[in-house]
């Protein structure tokens, strides 16, 4: 089974390098670009995943909980 664990900066909390982004793909030709997050996927490929147990990994070691929010989705 694949898993993929989305880890991204929480909304209360500021995001230097989507705001450096932001400000490049206006300087390239894109002036509507509003608003840019950056975060990182990391893909799992495992046998007999526990979901409570992806849970756990996910927050205690693929994402800081104090500054960012992950999402898990199962493939």
């Amino acid at each position: 089974m694949k898993v993929k664990v989305i880890v991204m900066p929480k909304q209360s909390i500021l995001d230097p390098q989507g705001v450096a982004v932001r400000d490049a793909m206006r300087h390239h030709g894109l002036p509507g670009a509003k608003s840019v997050r950056v975060g990182r996927m990391i893909e799992v490929e495992v046998d007999g995943a526990d979901e409570a147990r992806l849970h756990d990994i996910a927050r205690d070691l693929l994402s800081n909980p104090v500054i960012e929010d992950y999402q898990i989705i199962f493939e």
